[in-house]
């Protein structure tokens, strides 16, 4: 619609009024009204037509031509507002309305079932129940809230419905059409809506419920691993059991946040992106549990790999009173590409380790990579394959191939030339053009690198990867360099070695902690 919108301020929200355009930004806005339109008439024949013509377009057609190109994935409508004033929210809904698909509109819901074959549903509220889980809250009233986006079928109050992430049946309590703040409750949740669920208490984001008669289980959510860890304890003892609950309640909420208890200095470690996560998490200790804690200084989440492979043998004898103890391996270990984790290959021929004994030495491989052996970090990316070894009559158990397995992993790891892993953050940063200088040039002074700029009227857009280790304090030090008019957003996005001479120094002081 060709007019200027203006907000009014009022005392129940702020809300918006269509006026003709002030004679001043006219000229300006007829300019970019006339790119539109000659646009829109590239995305349809009939209006390329009219437009050669001469004609004018109604507001029906261009919002026909605007929709039909953003449901192809030709073009992404951009609107402007601050969600936090209430400005541009209305227009943003009805935007989402004129111009995105709705479910009606969308193809069959791809999923698989529970022996993972492919499976697709109609989105119909004839069909049988597909839900997927996406987010929990903890409200202070009902308790657990999970949110749900019912891709088939409905979901009523009070039936019984089956996670089939987790192969359990769950009972609905109650639905909640949420209102921001207000809740209203209802009676069944139809295909395409949102709503939030009471009663189900072992689904976790990303889990789907479905008609327990037709199980489904949809793509679930990837989540990356945390990479910065901080220490924390409470500063009254009393508080300590309350401060496990509370921490337990927002490590449910959020899958990118993890809280674990360090075996060898007993301190509680919480785990997430970046600061400014970490910082949101305390400050809701404080604000919503009432928890006041300490932290300690924040610490980069490293890992260890290695960088060749070898092959190892391992004899594990020990004898006391009574039976002794006997376990003998022999495997390959090797290197795996970034982010394929671990994986155990059995190639034992000849029973010359019975099969009963494979699943243990598995579970010491496993322990093993939790805390590597050159510095302590978890390892990632390798591969172990299990190619002979022996066992005792007598002397050989679970135990023993086990606690075999994690010594022979451990020494293996150092013959193959080990590596610790650095996590690696993407940053956008929005500069006006005279500071871009400086904040290159300090970026390259953090092991950082320039990937590209991009000029947006007179600021610069600077694309760079930067080690985390190297960008705590990053957010004062940029504010300082550009007076307080940079901004920056950053994500993780690999995990990198780290140069030798840093790497030794990380590793002699992680030493020093321990002792």
């Amino acid at each position: 619609k060709f007019c200027q919108v203006r907000y009014v301020e009022d005392p129940k929200g702020t809300y918006p009024v269509e006026e003709d355009i002030s004679p001043e930004y006219l000229e300006y806005a007829q300019k970019w009204r006339h790119n539109m339109l000659e646009n829109v008439a590239e995305l349809d024949e009939a209006l390329f037509d009219k437009y050669c013509a001469g004609e004018e377009f109604s507001q029906e057609e261009v919002i026909a031509a605007l929709r039909a190109a953003t449901v192809s994935e030709h073009i992404c409508p951009v609107l402007c507002g601050s969600a936090f004033r209430n400005k541009g929210v209305r227009r943003l809904l009805n935007a989402v309305i004129d111009y995105l698909p709705s479910p009606a509109e969308t193809s069959c819901i791809e999923g698989k079932d529970p022996q993972g074959e492919p499976l697709k549903r109609k989105t119909s509220d004839e069909e049988p129940l597909a839900a997927l889980s996406f987010k929990l809250v903890s409200d202070k009233h009902v308790g657990k809230l999970v949110y749900v986006r019912v891709y088939s079928g409905a979901i009523v109050s009070g039936s019984y419905v089956l996670n089939s992430n987790k192969n359990k049946q769950q009972r609905i309590g109650r639905i909640f059409r949420m209102h921001a703040n207000h809740q209203e409750m209802v009676e069944r949740l139809e295909c395409g809506e949102i709503g939030a669920l009471v009663g189900l208490t072992d689904t976790v984001t990303g889990d789907t419920l479905c008609d327990p008669a037709a199980p489904i289980i949809l793509e679930q959510i990837d989540f990356p691993d945390p990479v910065i860890s901080v220490a924390v304890h409470p500063r009254k003892n009393a508080d300590r059991e309350k401060l496990m609950l509370s921490l337990a309640k927002l490590s449910e909420e959020d899958p990118t946040f993890t809280v674990k208890t360090d075996a060898e200095t007993e301190d509680t470690v919480i785990s997430g992106m970046g600061e400014l996560h970490l910082e949101i998490i305390l400050d809701r200790l404080r604000r919503e549990f009432n928890v006041a804690v300490d932290s300690g200084m924040p610490e980069v989440a490293y890992r260890e790999t290695i960088s060749k492979s070898v092959e190892h043998e391992e004899r594990f004898r020990k004898q006391s009173g009574g039976h002794g103890q006997y376990a003998h391996v022999i495997f390959t270990l090797e290197p795996l590409a970034p982010g394929e984790g671990f994986e155990f290959v059995n190639e034992v021929k000849g029973g010359n380790i019975p099969r009963e004994y494979i699943p243990a030495i598995e579970k010491g491989l496993v322990e093993a990579l939790q805390r590597g052996p050159r510095a302590g970090y978890p390892c990632v990316d390798v591969k172990v394959t299990l190619q002979d070894g022996s066992f005792h009559e007598v002397d050989s158990s679970e135990m023993a191939f086990r606690t075999c397995a994690s010594i022979a992993l451990k020494a293996a790891f150092l013959k193959a030339a080990p590596q610790l892993l650095e996590p690696v953050m993407k940053l956008t940063i929005t500069t006006p053009e005279e500071y871009a200088g400086a904040i290159t040039g300090n970026l390259c002074g953090r092991r950082g690198r320039v990937l590209g700029m991009d000029g947006i009227g007179n600021g610069q857009v600077i694309h760079a990867l930067a080690p985390l280790a190297s960008l705590f304090g990053y957010t004062s030090d940029l504010r300082n360099m550009s007076q307080g008019r940079a901004a920056f957003n950053m994500q993780f996005e690999f995990c990198e070695p780290v140069p030798n001479n840093i790497a030794e120094k990380i590793i002699e002081d992680k030493k020093k902690t321990r002792q």
